[in-house]
């Protein structure tokens, strides 16, 4: 954001925040701030961004306030298979507000929301909590769904695999679909959500995607990969990279550390396992025992701000299932020079 941004910024805060302040749209608000045609363009991004933050919410009118000034609270959408479910307020502190499953619209689970706090005692159903209703929908945590392609007298549907997106997606199987990718009922399937705006009919989406039977398998394994949008390929700037990186230690590497080759040391990592990079060393001293712990510096390899870095870091872990694992660096790098 440019300096001239940060300061509208903080002054439509400052406006909001003002104990005398009364809603304005974005129009009054640009004349409020005597802002320039430039600056007025500016605001309308600015006023998108601080809603999607949570930071000021819009009520009817598109008028502009602070959350707290209209009972409205954002945060994280979860639901629960029975239907209801519960907001987790992003700001700090704050507890977390019941939302019915009549009050929560067409949000779906982990989805960033805004709610207004019913001000009426909250009823023993909810034992004390806050209760609310979503009012908007800031920000959509899926826009796929895996499921199993069912079907009806008169349509196909999906059933998500995920018991918390309780509302079944319905779809139509395209009937030019190429050969191998045609979806049959108890296929594995993954479905693009198209916008769903009436929380009266069930939403609808597209078959992006078939996987196989739901009882072939490592059908499983494949529709848990597509549920968390795990990536099972390394981009080609990355894998050219490790590419790059030597197999063996030269002398540069050697600089500034010990040089424990000689040392009989152990991986403590099974026969099976799919990457070496544990090992203990123990030997006797005049006054008891040394015990060595040995970690594979991946560090080393990886520049800050580099290819392999900036993937590392989106990754953030390798993931382990049982028939295989999606490592966080490409294998050159995980299951060989460290």
């Amino acid at each position: 954001m440019t300096a001239n941004g940060r300061n509208i910024r903080e002054q439509v805060l400052s406006l909001v925040a003002r104990k005398d302040y009364r809603p304005l749209n974005k129009i009054d608000i640009g004349r409020k701030l005597d802002l320039t045609a430039s600056q007025r363009v500016a605001l309308r991004k600015i006023l998108r961004e601080l809603e999607r933050a949570g930071e000021i919410a819009r009520i009817r009118k598109n008028r502009y306030v602070l959350p707290a000034e209209a009972d409205l609270v954002a945060g994280k959408l979860s639901i629960h298979p029975a239907g209801y479910g519960f907001l987790s307020p992003e700001k700090s502190g704050e507890p977390d507000v019941f939302i019915a499953a009549e009050n929560i619209g067409t949000a779906m689970h982990g989805d960033r929301v805004v709610a207004r706090v019913s001000r009426d005692t909250p009823s023993d159903r909810i034992k004390g909590r806050r209760e609310g209703r979503v009012i908007r929908i800031l920000e959509r945590a899926h826009d796929t769904i895996v499921g199993t392609l069912q079907r009806s007298r008169n349509f196909y549907y999906v059933v998500p695999d995920d018991p918390r997106f309780v509302h079944d997606i319905y779809v139509h199987p395209e009937p030019d679909q190429q050969p191998g990718n045609t979806a049959n009922v108890g296929d594995k399937v993954v479905v693009r959500l198209d916008a769903w705006e009436s929380r009266h009919i069930n939403p609808e989406g597209e078959i992006i995607e078939v996987l196989g039977p739901a009882s072939m398998p490592g059908i499983d394994m494949l529709s848990i990969i597509r549920k968390y949008h795990l990536s099972v390929e390394f981009p080609k700037d990355v894998l050219g990279q490790a590419e790059r990186i030597p197999e063996q230690v030269d002398e540069r590497q050697l600089e500034g550390r010990e040089d424990l080759r000689e040392q009989f040391i152990v991986t403590i990592d099974p026969d099976d396992a799919r990457d070496f990079d544990d090992a203990i060393q123990v030997e006797k001293t005049t006054s008891g025992w040394r015990l060595g712990v040995h970690i594979a510096d991946v560090a080393a390899y990886v520049e800050p701000g580099s290819a392999l870095d900036r993937e590392a870091r989106r990754r953030g872990n390798s993931v382990y299932l049982p028939d295989r694992v999606i490592p966080m660096l490409p294998e050159r790098l995980s299951n060989g020079v460290c």
